[in-house]
Parts: structure tokens; sequence; C-alpha cells
């Protein structure tokens, strides 16, 4: 029998929040939901059980926005601090969210474009923005930056990607945000570098490098370690998502695979690719013991108003 990863973020005053694995109330999900949202161009998703919701972000306009399992978008929570919404998580009834800027937002300046890795929290109860961690600021400041994704540990710890620096970023539980670990080599890319994190239980990350098509294992537990998983192909992630023990890997924008590891991710196999119907698609979350990948149309900045949430297959 396979573990069924729930991975628990103690919040604020002692809140205890399930990263992305709660499991909805009794709800009937589809096997692809379409929804429409004008010129939302969503990169990240998440689920709120609180909500009942899935959560999708804007890079265009720097919002979050919800989508029932019928497919009714409605706006949520902005702030003029979000500039573009990126990667998110849901612990509880706060949204952990990447701001990055890659000057296509309404919200884009000369001087964010580029130069921007945030990670805000917000309360899904009051909307309120709760916490804001300056990123790009433990790094010089001719790097560029690009906060991408997010997650967490049981202790409410945030680790978050940087796709433009070679470096993995740590926020505290109170915000208190530091560089984790940074390589040139290994977390570096020509184009765009990591991309998707995924937090495994026993004390280590899973990274993608989108660029070089590679997975890095971080070990928490032995001095940040970073050792390459041995795949034996190319594999260009960018969302990565835990269930059941094996890793669901968003590449190349259409098509999700199947990876898994009997060796605690020394080396891993690609057992099937799930390849139709997506569009764009960018990063996935595991609701009710199942995988929803987002078809964000990503690399589109025109006027999509379609898009859509589908299960693997």
């Amino acid at each position: 029998m396979k573990l069924h990863y729930v991975v628990c973020a103690v919040v604020g005053m002692g809140l205890l929040g399930c990263e992305d694995h709660a499991l909805s109330p009794n709800a009937s999900f589809p096997e692809r939901i379409n929804f429409v949202a004008e010129r939302q161009y969503p990169e990240g998703i998440a689920y709120s059980a609180q909500l009942d919701r899935f959560l999708v972000t804007s890079i265009p306009f720097g919002k979050i926005g919800t989508v029932s399992t019928s497919g009714q978008y409605e706006d949520l929570l902005s702030a003029p601090e979000l500039i573009s919404g990126i990667g998110m998580k849901v612990a509880g009834n706060r949204v952990f969210v990447c701001v990055g800027d890659q000057g296509r937002s309404i919200k884009s300046t000369s001087a964010s474009t580029r130069q921007t890795a945030e990670l805000l929290v917000f309360n899904l109860t009051t909307r309120a923005l709760e916490r804001r961690s300056d990123l790009d600021a433990l790094i010089p400041a001719d790097e560029p930056n690009f906060a991408n994704d997010v997650t967490l540990a049981p202790d409410g710890t945030a680790y978050v990607t940087d796709s433009f620096s070679p470096v993995i970023y740590k926020v505290a539980p109170d915000g208190t945000a530091s560089v984790l670990a940074r390589d040139n080599v290994k977390f570096a890319s020509p184009t765009f570098g990591l991309n998707g994190i995924a937090y495994h239980p026993n004390g280590y990350l899973i990274v993608a490098n989108t660029g070089q098509g590679k997975l890095y294992k971080v070990d928490l537990m032995n001095g940040n370690a970073i050792t390459e998983v041995l795949i034996g192909s190319a594999l260009p992630g960018d969302g990565i998502t835990f269930l059941n023990g094996d890793l669901y890997v968003v590449t190349g924008g259409n098509r999700v695979a199947q990876v898994r590891s009997t060796d605690n991710w020394q080396t891993a196999s690609i057992l099937k690719y799930d390849a139709d119907g997506y569009l764009g698609a960018t990063t996935s979350v595991a609701v009710n013991n199942q995988i929803f990948t987002l078809n964000a149309r990503i690399g589109e900045n025109a006027n999509a108003r379609d898009f859509s949430i589908q299960r693997f297959r």
C-alpha cells in the first residue's frame, strides 16, 4: 500500500493546515473543468477545502481567483504588492503566493521587471495581506530575479525557487527569509532555470530545472546537499506535485509525466505520460487523491478567455 503524502504546516497562531492535499467535502470532481476568465493567464493552481474551490493566479493582472468544480470563475483577492501571481500553495485559511515579474503585468514597471522575487501570504477569510517576504534583497542587486514556485514543510517553513538566479530561498514561519541553497552549475540555465519544487516527508526537496531538463534533490537533513535525480532522459519540468509517492511533472506545456523512485529519489523512472488535451499547462494540485493540472495557455499574451483544469488519466 502506498502512502498518500499529506504535508501539513503550522501557520500563524498554531493553526494546522494541509498543503493542497485536503479532501474536498464529498464533492464529485469532473475529468475536465472549463472556465472563462478574461485574459487571466493563470500560472499557479491550488485548492482550498475551506472555500471548496480551486484557486488560480494571474500573470497579467496580479490577482487570485477561484474556480468551482462546475467551472464558475470569480475574482478572490488582489493587492498592489501582487504584481504577477506565479506558483502558490494553500495551508488552512492562508494562501502562499510567489510574485515574479517578466514585464507582462499591468502592474509591471522597469524597476520590477526581472527584479522581483517575493512571497506573499494572504488570509482567505479576510482576504488581507498578512505577510510579505522580500527575497530578491538576499542576493546581489545586479542579478535578475523571478520567484516561481513554493512548497511548504510540516513546520510551516516555505521554500521558493528563483528561475533567473540559481538559488532556493527559505522563509521561516515568522516570515524571516534567507538563501537555503545556491549552485551556479546545477541550478543555472541559459534560459529558464529552477521551476517547480516539492517537499518530501523524508526531509528533502525535489526541484525541477526547466532549462537543463533535470530534477535535483536537496537534502535538508544533510547540509542541503544537492544531487541530480538520475532519470535517463531529459525531463524539462514546470510544476511538480507528489501524490502517493509518485511525482507528477508538467513538461513541455502539453503533457504530464508520472515519475517514480524506489531508492529515495537517487534515481527515478517515467511510468507514463498523459498527453491528451493539455494546452500551455503549467502546474498541478493533488485533490481527492487525484492530480489536476492547470491549462494556463502559458506563453501566450493575447486575449484568451477560455482556460481549463483537467485530471491526470
